[in-house]
């Protein structure tokens, strides 16, 4: 069941490698899905996802929507997929995500900025480059910046990734095959132990989206680990309501004796607790 996470760089030709791979391999290619079942979990416009990702939302829309949500129900959504198998993850901070699943492959898909704006040119039928060029760039810096600030890393860094492909060197047919042979090797496969970390990040992901999407708990920053289907909440949270709410929301998704509440009370002052409540 393999599981292939691409990243999504415009002009990379990554989405022709997707869809290839889809095609050649009989994988379920991640599309829409992600920004429609987001949106819906927020109740915005899909198009407001869209352009939050693509760094073209204006000012307002940037401060008045909540980014942890965007991130909670993208993880969420990322992880079902994942779990799913026989699967192909394009963009979405997929390959940071899942790198802590063994079994999935890592690919970044790349390609020299010049030739990136010239797809852009043509992709947009406009023969104004120095418009294209901005519209790469704005592209690249909204990538960096969601994925440093999402998982603090450097977006771009190979570490990243298992593999690195350049479609100026290798054409979409060469790159399909160099990832279907990586994802045949032993390192590759799925395990017991491989499939059971992904399950506990599934888990997590649920139970984090859960409680960003109650109301009482929508506010509480807590860690939730999760492992062979037991969840363990840690960390602090302002009064005993608030540690009540969220382990009964915890219970809710992983049900009531799977979930070891950990959770500590703040001291703090009437004031302060007021305040936050």
């Amino acid at each position: 069941m393999p599981v292939i996470a691409l990243t999504q760089e415009m002009g990379s030709l990554a989405k022709d490698v997707a869809l290839r791979l889809g095609e050649s391999a009989q994988l379920a290619v991640m599309r829409n899905e992600v920004v429609e079942n987001v949106a819906g979990r927020m109740q915005v416009p899909a198009s407001l996802i869209r352009r939050l990702r693509e760094g073209k939302a204006g000012l307002v829309e940037r401060l008045s929507t909540d980014k942890d949500q965007v991130a909670v129900y993208t993880a969420e959504e990322v992880f079902a997929q994942a779990l799913r198998g026989n699967a192909v993850l394009r963009g979405w901070g997929a390959t940071c995500l899942l790198q802590p699943v063994r079994h999935v492959v890592r690919v970044r898909v790349t390609r020299p900025f010049a030739l990136r704006v010239d797809w852009v040119m043509n992709h947009l039928g406009t023969d104004q480059r120095d418009a294209a060029e901005s519209e790469v760039r704005r592209s690249d810096a909204a990538h960096a910046s969601r994925m440093n600030a999402q998982f603090g890393v450097t977006w771009g860094d190979p570490l990243l990734y298992d593999m690195v492909l350049n479609t100026e060197r290798i054409s979409i047919e060469g790159c399909v095959e160099q990832i279907l042979a990586l994802a045949g090797r032993p390192e590759f496969q799925e395990t017991a132990e491989s499939r059971s970390i992904l399950e506990g990040l599934a888990l997590s992901a649920r139970v984090r989206a859960a409680l960003k999407a109650n109301e009482s708990t929508r506010d509480v920053d807590v860690q939730v680990e999760s492992r062979e289907g037991r969840v363990t909440l840690a960390g602090i949270v302002v009064n005993e309501r608030e540690k009540r709410d969220t382990g009964q929301v915890a219970k809710a998704i992983a049900g009531a004796g799977n979930v070891d509440n950990q959770l500590r009370l703040m001291t703090t002052t009437r004031k302060f607790t007021h305040s936050k409540t």
